[in-house]
């Protein structure tokens, strides 16, 4: 009887450390995804988003200026 009562509380022991070091290894995970996650947002994208926005204005720039390349030209008199 004693001996089936400490079974059952070392069990729940070991339980309970377990469920606790993959809570707190869940738990460092998420933190790092979020650090990473807030990083890419906050850093890296705006500087993405600018360099985008200057390629498509020099694009844009360089199309309505009527500048053709020679391969355009070649490509365009072909037809």
């Amino acid at each position: 009887m004693i001996g089936t009562l400490l079974t059952f509380l070392a069990v729940g022991i070991v339980s309970i450390v377990v469920v606790w070091i993959v809570l707190s290894v869940v738990g460092s995970l998420l933190g790092l995804t979020m650090t990473i996650a807030t990083f890419l947002l906050f850093k890296v994208a705006p500087v993405m988003f600018l360099g985008w926005a200057a390629l498509k204005l020099w694009a844009w720039a360089r199309n309505n200026r009527g500048f053709l390349s020679a391969k355009d030209r070649r490509w365009l008199e072909r037809e």
